[in-house]
């Protein structure tokens, strides 16, 4: 059985302002609420819904829809509840209808959304860019020093192993036992959050 995550449905704060906040002013009709909430979530909505339908221009297409019926329809949103969850939910559900409206192969159909079910890298918090960064800056801050500073240099910044060795004046087989003990503590620190190891390259912090 899939391990269901407490936060998944966690309440968000966005730009200091709770979540709930943000929906009582949305229902009334606040568009700089709507702007808070469309730009908290719409990167990571949109690199979710490309992930699935494997086409951007139609993911962009498939969330403009998808924005507009919430700002239509906002005096129905119900502010105890998750929008991170309601919102990776609906725009899941659109994602597999365009598929389908596509003509794609049904086995393709259910394969993509057993593993939109049961895969970490669909998890909604792979998605929401700030719970990474945090997530992945308290992580780094429990390494040791000099091994997260090869570590963050190398996934982070990009450089080689030997750009590495000249700059640090270290050996290259230090900087390779670096890595591979940062990978271990991280592997520890993130258990819960196992994909964001995959992610960490693409990051800015």
């Amino acid at each position: 059985m899939k391990k269901k995550y407490s936060y998944i449905c966690s309440m968000q704060i966005i730009k200091g302002i709770k979540e709930s906040i943000l929906i009582e002013r949305l229902q009334a009709g606040d568009k700089t609420a709507f702007e808070l909430i469309f730009r908290f979530y719409y990167p990571g909505l949109l690199v979710f819904t490309s992930q699935i339908i494997k086409d951007k221009v139609q993911a962009e297409d498939i969330l403009q829809e998808f924005f507009i019926r919430i700002w239509d329809r906002r005096y129905s949103l119900n502010k105890a509840d998750s929008l991170k969850s309601y919102f990776f939910t609906s725009v899941k559900n659109r994602s597999l209808n365009f598929l389908k409206k596509q003509k794609t192969n049904s086995e393709v159909i259910s394969k993509i959304k057993e593993q939109t079910e049961k895969s970490i890298f669909y998890e909604p918090d792979v998605f929401v860019v700030s719970e990474l960064q945090e997530k992945i800056k308290d992580s780094l801050s429990k390494l040791p020093p000099r091994c997260n500073e090869v570590f963050v240099l190398n996934r982070l910044q990009g450089y080689t192993n030997d750009e590495i060795s000249v700059k640090l004046g270290i050996s290259k087989r230090t900087v390779e036992t670096q890595i591979s003990n940062a990978l271990k503590i991280l592997k520890t620190e993130l258990k819960d959050y196992i994909g964001l190891l995959f992610l960490l390259e693409l990051l800015s912090l």
